[in-house]
This record gives C-alpha cells, structure tokens and sequence, in this order.
C-alpha cells in the first residue's frame, strides 16, 4: 500500500505556463546553443529540470529545451488567473470595449503586476470593474518635485507633495472566458458612433441601448403606444437638439421607408484617470420622429455614479415603460479595496429613472434629493477661465 502511494507521488507533474508572445527553446544553457523549439503566449510545458535563471521543459510535442525562467509563469500563479476567473464568472457586464492593440491580462491592477495571456488587439472583451491605482514611473524618471507655495513661512519650509499620479485599469473578460486586469487607455469602450460623437470633451464611459422606436417617415411623434392625433408625453417633451438632421431613409422612388432607432442611456465622466466614482454625467439620447435625429431627453451632472447600469422594465397605467437605475454616493465617503483599487461608495443610494415617450421620470424607492457635487479640478478650471476672462 505505501509503495503504491510512493509511485503515485513520484508520476506528480510540474508544469509551467509560457507568459511571453513567444520565446525559442534552446539545447542548452551557453552563449552559443541551438534552438530546439518554438513555443507561444498560454501554452503549457512539463518541467524536466530547474537551473539558474532557467528551467528546462518539455512541450507537448516531445520537444525538451531550456529557455528562461522570466518567460513563463509556476502553477501557483497559473491558479491565481484560474481562480480570479471563477471569482468573476457571474459579474454582470457593465460595459463592452475593443483592444487597441496586444495586451496581456495581469492578475492584479498594476504595470509591475504578473502577467500571463496576451490578448490581441482589436478583440472584443467585456468590462467588469474599474480599479484605480498608482501609475507607475517610466526607468529613469526623476523624483516627484514638491509643489511650491508662499503663503507662509511654515508652508516654505515643508511644502506638501505633488499629487500621486493615477491610471485607471479594468478587470476585463474575453471571449474564451479568459478574466484578468488591462491598461484602462489602451482600450476602447464600445460606444455606438452616433451617440459617441456628442461627448463635448467629456469620457463616454458605457451605453447602454433602453427603447427602440419606429421612424416611418411621416415626422408623427407619437409613439410608444401613443394614439395618432393625441397629445401625448413626448410632444410635451422639452428637449435639446444634439445635431444635424439626418437623411431619411428612401426607396428606389424616393419615399420614406421605416427604419428601426435604438435610444440610449450613456454615463460620462472628465477625460482622465484617478477619479474615486466611474461616472459624474447621465444622458438619455431619444430619437425625434419630427426631425429624424438624436436628441436629450434627459441629462444629470455633478454626481457621483458607479457601475452598473441596470435597465429593466415597470407597467404604468397597462403600458410598459423601460426602467434604468444606478447606484450613487450618499457623501463623500468611499470604500477602496487595497488590491484592485475598486471604489465604492460606502453607504451607496439606487437612483431610478422611467422613460415615458421623450420624458425621463423619476422612480424606485429612493426618492430622496439627489445630491450634486462637483469635480474639484473641472472647478478650479471654470473659476481660472472666468478670472482670465474679467481680465
């Protein structure tokens, strides 16, 4: 019985898994060898022997080579990826981006953090959290040079540091269902064309498609239910124009032809990093059936927004109207986890909202006072220009 457990034992494996794009295999460990092999980013490879700075392996074609330890990653880091996969695996999506070009999935937020798989760029992936970490300084950089001030002799003589620089990262999944941490700016969220345009200098974090409606043609802004010839909500509607008309849609004769428009609700936020929410801006984009285009139907700003956005549904009076909802902080206070550096409010509040026609009503249980702040810096920016101004 103890033998048969000591061979068992001893048929135990080691594996090791290649992290670079790929990485040659040599013969053996000198200044001049041959290459033996070829293998690439996520395969597995036996190990034969372990030496300095290099292990020896053997693929699963039955090539044996050494090649350096620094190109692959152990089976206890391998389990962290696999875990931190199974950990998310039921997190809903709260946005989809495309890759600009390869990045490799760390297992934490961080460009000094593990790595493993590469993923190629122009993949599609889906984004889970939003973490916000120190960024790290290129080789070579200087020292952070402390902010100068003159108000007093105290504030000369211990001047406070510079803020610490802040990169956003997203924890992100594939599509083989891959989950790991990438550089939030080398990746596009996926934003249709036709609302992204209307940013105004401002981050289109997610959209998120809530009503569809019919455009015949015959500019009738009645819809959703609405009867022809009925004053309804949406011709109540205070709306703000965002662009040119659009062409219409025509047939071989030149008459209107019905076209399906999805509306949506996007979250923006100030075009950088570091922020302790993921949005301060909600805007509902409708589409006017008088002047074919998108238009506002609905815009909150100065709040602090975090992810999801859910969209649901509610009965009103029989009709069915789309719902959407989101969580915002109740004060200033936020919970950071030390690892991922995901912000959340610490005590959160789920705001609600009903799109009835081209009119945004609020819904839900909470229907306290929405509390609006404002982003220091984009203050501190309006208050210069407005000074230079008088100027």
């Amino acid at each position: 019985m103890f033998t048969g457990c000591s061979r068992f034992h001893h048929l135990q494996r080691e594996f090791v898994y290649v992290s670079a794009r790929q990485v040659y295999l040599h013969d053996r460990v000198a200044a001049v060898s041959n290459r033996v092999g070829l293998v690439t980013n996520g395969e597995a490879l036996e190990v034969v022997e372990h030496g300095k700075r290099f292990v020896k392996v053997r693929t699963p074609k039955g090539e044996v080579g050494w090649l350096e330890e620094h190109a692959v990653i152990d089976d206890k880091l391998y389990a962290q990826f696999q875990d931190l996969a199974k950990k998310h695996a039921d997190d809903p999506v709260e946005a989809n981006g495309e890759l600009r070009d390869d990045l490799y999935l760390h297992v934490l937020p961080g460009r000094e953090t593990p790595h493993f798989l590469l993923v190629a760029g122009n993949s599609k992936v889906q984004l889970l959290q939003r973490g916000t970490v120190p960024k790290a300084a290129p080789p070579g950089a200087l020292p952070v040079a402390k902010v100068k001030t003159a108000k007093s002799p105290e504030t000369r003589s211990n001047p406070e540091p510079a803020p610490v620089p802040m990169e956003d990262w997203w924890l992100v999944r594939d599509g083989g269902g891959h989950t790991g941490w990438l550089l939030a700016n080398r990746l596009d969220v996926d934003v249709p064309d036709e609302v992204g345009q209307y940013a105004e200098g401002q981050r289109m974090v997610a959209a998120y498609p809530i009503a569809k409606v019919t455009d015949d043609g015959s500019g009738r802004e009645s819809h959703r239910g609405e009867k022809p010839g009925k004053k309804g909500s949406a011709e109540k509607a205070k709306r703000t124009a965002i662009s040119e008309p659009v062409t219409k849609d025509a047939d071989e004769t030149g008459a209107p032809v019905s076209k399906e428009i999805t509306e949506f609700v996007t979250v923006l936020s100030p075009p950088r990093g570091g922020l302790p929410y993921d949005f301060d801006q909600i805007r509902v984009f409708t589409w006017s059936l008088n002047h074919h285009r998108y238009e506002t139907a609905y815009r909150l700003h100065g709040i602090q927004g975090y992810l999801p956005v859910k969209i649901s549904q509610e009965n009103v009076n029989g009709q069915v109207e789309p719902v959407f909802s989101f969580q915002i902080a109740s004060g200033l206070d936020v919970t950071v986890d030390p690892e991922s550096g995901v912000t959340r409010p610490a005590a959160p509040r789920t705001i609600a909202f009903r799109l009835e026609g081209n009119i945004v009503k609020r819904t839900g249980a909470d229907q306290g006072p929405i509390i609006l702040t404002h982003d220091p810096v984009e203050t501190a920016k309006a208050k210069a220009a407005a000074k230079k101004k008088k100027r």
